[in-house]
């Protein structure tokens, strides 16, 4: 590990959870997990924080937990992922005008060029988050990607704004400092699960990343490099699951367990003779729920979620044959049973499945951070190093520090016990003494990594009744 580089927390407030990681790049470039909790949320809805008090409790659970993961933590700063139907993007040209002709282009330039874009006029209501530079004009010289060094006088850029209600972000403002966190940046969640999940070929070749969360599902459009279009469309996996709440007459529960469990995206390729029986309520006689049934009304859903990524793409001139490197599914709701191939029939252009392992080195997390839903969370940390690397983001005071004290402890515990263990005549070793403490850290960890393994309730009575 790269004990030189920065730890960098990102957090991920979404719908159905809160997801806290911590992680640094090791000396090959790869992202290793230093630590890593999660926590039911129950203050958010569509993206958006609603109850700031539970929000707060479930942010605090998360970090709990991911101090369990690894005490040697204190975090103190984080990246945070925001999302909701209020998010807005809008296209604006800037332009300056150098004063130094005869000096080469500088990043004090572009930066200046980028600034001007806050002043941008937007609804009293609304509150710009980020401003992308796609292309930059230098003079007469059209689609320069990388200006720094050039000379010229006139200096512009087309930029890709992004804005979001102000209410909103302050919610998730003081939902985060009241947890006692402090903000390093607001991170749109699409942008920050394509970092987590695309190589430099699909920014090349052109790809949508789709983000199927629990409230919303966010769109990010790429093509030859450059972001063409962002988007959040305020239906996710939440609706689905209302959906099959209402459309079977189940608890909530049950049908979130349903759709993970028995769930396909597309009817066709659910078996007409398989049906799942539910314990009735006080008494009640079982329920019998046909899969084909519950396929239909899962497929209807998700054909609307991918409906309205059919319409963005038709709306920036993006159709099936120009996405030459596909659809990207990501988010936990793309882990739906042949989602792929619904995805293929409406939208016509090639799909798979996003995994957040092209950045990440092996580790003790592996198989809970390659799942899709972690995406938001790994990318979060990319963008923090992102902003480290090209010196946007001072490292004065660092994203998380190691807290010394812990370990401080921890050797006066462990000389407290070598005394009442050994004496001080017959005192072990420094080798065994190292040896003891691997052995009661690597205990330690396989306890914490028993309680954080994901608990299904049986919903069902007898298996036998589930005819599949």
């Amino acid at each position: 590990m790269n004990q030189e580089a920065p730890i960098i927390v990102g957090l991920d407030i979404g719908t159905t959870k809160i997801a806290a990681i911590a992680g640094r790049k090791n000396e090959y470039g790869k992202l290793e997990i230093l630590g890593f909790g999660k926590a039911t949320s129950f203050g958010v809805q569509h993206g958006m924080v609603l109850n700031i008090d539970q929000t707060i409790k479930a942010i605090r659970q998360a970090l709990e937990n991911c101090y369990a993961s690894s005490p040697h933590l204190e975090i103190n700063e984080v990246y945070v992922g925001i999302a909701g139907h209020h998010i807005k993007s809008l296209q604006t040209r800037g332009d300056i005008v150098r004063n130094d002709v005869e000096a080469e282009i500088s990043q004090k330039d572009i930066d200046q060029l980028i600034n001007d874009q806050y002043k941008t006029v937007i609804p009293a209501s609304d509150q710009i988050i980020d401003v992308i530079p796609q292309q930059y004009i230098v003079d007469s010289l059209q689609n320069i990607t990388y200006p720094i060094g050039m000379s010229g006088v006139k200096v512009g850029a087309n930029f890709h704004i992004i804005t979001g209600d102000k209410n909103a972000i302050r919610n998730i403002n003081r939902s985060v400092e009241k947890s006692g966190l402090k903000i390093r940046d607001l991170v749109l969640q699409p942008l920050a699960s394509a970092a987590a999940v695309m190589c430099d070929m699909d920014f090349e070749a052109g790809v949508a990343i789709v983000d199927i969360g629990g409230g919303t599902t966010d769109l990010a459009v790429f093509y030859e490099g450059i972001l063409k279009h962002t988007a959040v469309i305020p239906y996710g996996g939440e609706n689905i699951t209302n959906d099959i709440k209402n459309g079977l007459g189940v608890l909530k529960t049950q049908a979130e367990q349903m759709k993970v469990q028995f769930g396909y995206a597309l009817a066709d390729e659910a078996k007409s003779n398989a049906y799942i029986t539910i314990p009735g309520l006080r008494g009640q006689s079982p329920k019998e729920i046909s899969v084909k049934n519950l396929a239909h009304i899962i497929q209807a859903r998700m054909s609307e979620i991918l409906d309205f990524v059919v319409y963005h793409l038709k709306q920036i001139g993006m159709d099936n044959k120009m996405l030459n490197g596909g659809i990207i599914l990501t988010g936990g709701g793309s882990q739906l049973k042949h989602l792929i191939q619904l995805t293929e029939y409406t939208t016509g252009a090639s799909a798979r499945i996003g995994f957040p392992n092209e950045h990440l080195s092996s580790g003790l997390f592996d198989e809970e951070m390659t799942k899709p839903m972690y995406a938001t969370c790994v990318g979060l940390i990319l963008k923090g190093y992102n902003d480290y690397e090209n010196d946007r983001k001072s490292l004065e005071e660092n994203y998380v520090k190691i807290n010394t004290s812990y370990f401080a402890k921890e050797q006066a515990a462990q000389s407290a016990v070598q005394q009442d263990d050994w004496g001080t005549e017959d005192a072990p070793s420094s080798q065994e003494i190292q040896d003891r403490k691997a052995k009661e850290r690597n205990a330690s960890l396989k306890n914490f990594l028993d309680k954080m393994k994901t608990k299904i309730i049986d919903m069902f009575t007898e298996e036998e009744d589930a005819k599949l």
